[in-house]
């Protein structure tokens, strides 16, 4: 007899009454959803470890779905954090992955690429490690390991991004290739910045290089 697999369990923070149960019901089939309203039943949720995976809205009542994700981290709770919101700017995007979110995703979405980012956040990977200087780095393990701190913790997106530029490191990539290989299409070049600005900040400002008028290539930290 086969034992079906376990679905992997997704809480959601989602105050919208139109919304909350239409996202819930479109992403029953891959996920055992549950939902809730505001931010401090959400927090109490993601406590309990009971959850593989999480996706705040930001605007929501009692706690902001980002001060959710800040404290969660600040408790050591590492479950996989997706902000689905309709803040989009550049500094909203940073403002989530500085509060420890591991991928933000704009409202209005597709239900294709909301499900492409939770099966992403829950992939396993084992590519050969490089070297990048005197780091260490496994494409698609989401972890860098630096010669003065150690291990550090990359989001999906800061992952997939140093994998792009790991696999071609002469190569300068445009925004919009990046755009194209690690975002949707619809986001803004903008969105790339935000990004590199952020993994640099996280590691060292040499790991990306800047090429002017051109775009970013892999660096020599």
């Amino acid at each position: 007899m086969t034992v079906p697999a376990r679905r992997r369990t997704l809480l959601l923070l989602e105050d919208d009454p139109h919304l909350g149960p239409l996202v819930a019901e479109l992403l029953d089939d891959a996920y055992e959803v549950t939902l809730v309203v505001d931010g401090a039943l959400a927090l109490d949720a993601a406590r309990s470890g009971a959850f593989d995976l999480l996706v705040f809205d930001r605007r929501v009542p009692t706690l902001d779905g980002l001060e959710v994700v800040r404290r969660l981290r600040t408790e050591h709770v590492t479950t996989p954090v997706l902000l689905l919101t309709a803040l989009g700017t550049t500094s909203d995007i940073v403002a989530g992955l500085d509060a420890g979110a591991d991928d933000y995703l704009v409202k209005p979405f597709q239900l294709e690429e909301l499900l492409a980012r939770l099966r992403a956040l829950t992939r396993d990977h084992s590519a050969p490690e490089e070297s990048i200087g005197g780091w260490a780095y496994r494409p698609g393990s989401g972890e860098l390991y630096s010669p003065y701190t150690g291990r550090i913790t990359l989001t999906v997106r800061e992952d997939a991004l140093l994998t792009l530029l790991v696999g071609e490191p002469d190569r300068v990539f445009s925004r919009r290739q990046i755009l194209a290989a690690v975002f949707s299409a619809g986001e803004a070049e903008g969105t790339v910045d935000a990004f590199v600005h952020h993994l640099r900040r996280k590691t060292d400002h040499d790991l990306i290089e800047t090429v002017r008028g051109r775009g970013y290539r892999l660096g020599q930290p």
